[in-house]
Parts: C-alpha cells; structure tokens; sequence
C-alpha cells in the first residue's frame, strides 16, 4: 500500500496481477483504461482486477501524482472470509466511465479504512496479521457497495435514461431479424450496446427495477410473444422462432413460467 509519496509516474501502460484500489488526491492528470479515458478526478475510487490495463496517457511531461493506492495479491484473501464472496464486489468489473465518486464525508471513511490497513502493515507480521488486513479490506470494500447505492440513487435521471435507451434498444431488436440470425439478446449484448459493463449494467437494472437484467429482457420477450399470439396466422413455433429461440418448448416453457398459462392457453383467453 502506497500513499502521499510522489513519484514521476512516466506515460505508458501497466498490467496489473493484482488488485489496485485508488483514491487520488489531485486531478491533473489522465488515465486509461483499456482503449477507454478516465478523467482521475480528485475523490474517485479506481477499481483494477488482476489481468487489467491501466495506462498512463502523455501530457506535457511526466505527473506526480497524490493519494492512496491499495494493492493486494489474490493469495492474501485466499481462504478467508473476504476470499469466500470476493465476487459480490462487481464493481471489480466496472468499466471506465463506472468509477465511484466520493463525498467529503465518504472519502474520511475510506481513508480511516486505509489507514488501519496501513496500521497493520507497520506492526510485525504475526497469525493475525493477514486476517485483519483482509477484515479491513473487506470493510472497505463494504462502504464502497453502499456508496455505489448512494451514487445509483443520486444518478437517478440518469439511470432512467439509460432504462430508456434499454427500452428501445428492446424494441428494436424485436423490430429487426436480429432475434432470427442472432438470438435472443444477451445481458452482455444489452450492455454493450448502452457502453456500459455487463456488472454495472446489472447493477443498475437490479437497483432501478428490482428485477435481475436477465429477468427484465425476459419479460420484455413475453410482452412481444403476447402480442404476437394475437396474429392467428402464426404458429407458437413460428413465433417462438421469430423471437430468437432455438427450439419451441424453450418458449413455452419461458412463457408458462412468466404468464402462468402456456402460449396456446393464452390464445384461447383472449
């Protein structure tokens, strides 16, 4: 763990085996993310997982940068508490314009959760030391899911436009042949398509509506089925075909599961 000792940070790219979380302090200067911009503001929270990269861009000659960076290797959490639902914290996953943005009184209380970890790392190491730096990242880990709830709410508006967008992205995919050729669309595809990650996408959706993204894209197929059903011309099979599934019974049963009845069932009520 490294803080408030500044170093030229040279422009280029860094691929990381570990896990980084970053608080900087002053906002002078420009990551990337992948082929992505960042602008590192001061009192954002950058989350790096091993295998990501992290790079530099040039400016007029070479940053020092401020603040706090917390590194840990997987092996540190292995077989611990934390290690046991590391992946409950998505926002590892998190695309560029996903960082977390800190109040005043949010960023003390990640800085207390540094400085206890830092705490621990100048005592001798002894058989508690890596369980209670692993608690305490755990701990901060945790503060940083109920700030991304409080970012979720506070970024409402914009939430609600990109449930917009996702609504007639919906539309237009069950408009296109799209389902024919391509299936029925994906979470990964729906995030994509709105540039977000699949995890924040998720995130969102769950928060917004409280439902998963995959129960949502589910319910938004049975709403086009229903109104498919009307068109006697067609049979289930064409129309589950039409929808983007590849075999009849998977629709049906979809279906049943959601509406309660089955396809024909639902005809014939209406």
């Amino acid at each position: 763990m490294t803080h408030r000792k500044r170093h030229l940070c040279p422009a280029k790219s860094y691929s990381f085996g570990l896990y980084a979380v970053s608080l900087k302090e002053l906002n002078h200067a420009q990551l990337r993310y992948g082929r992505n911009h960042y602008d590192y503001q001061e009192g954002s929270l950058v989350f790096v997982a091993p295998g990501q990269v992290l790079g530099v861009e040039p400016i007029v000659e070479p940053f020092a940068p401020k603040g706090w960076t917390l590194l840990f290797h997987p092996d540190l959490i292995s077989g611990t508490q934390l290690g046991k639902h590391f992946q409950d914290y998505s926002f590892f996953s998190y695309d560029v314009n996903e960082a977390l943005h800190l109040s005043d009184r949010e960023k003390s209380i990640v800085l207390d959760c540094f400085s206890k970890i830092e705490y621990e790392l100048d005592q001798n190491i002894d058989k508690h030391s890596k369980v209670l730096i692993a608690s305490n990242i755990e701990l901060l880990l945790n503060y940083c899911i109920r700030f991304y709830d409080r970012q979720f709410i506070t970024r409402d508006n914009a939430n609600k436009g990109i449930l917009e967008r996702f609504e007639a992205l919906m539309q237009g995919y069950f408009s296109s042949d799209k389902p024919q050729n391509e299936g029925l669309p994906s979470v990964a595809y729906c995030a994509e398509a709105l540039n977000l990650s699949p995890n924040y996408f998720g995130d969102l959706v769950k928060k917004e509506t409280g439902r998963s993204a995959q129960e949502y894209i589910q319910s938004k197929v049975i709403d086009v089925a229903k109104e498919r059903l009307f068109d006697m011309n067609k049979s289930v099979s064409e129309i589950a075909y039409e929808l983007g599934f590849r075999y009849p019974q998977h629709f049906t049963r979809l279906f049943k599961q959601k509406a309660g009845v089955t396809p024909n069932g639902y005809r014939m009520m209406n």
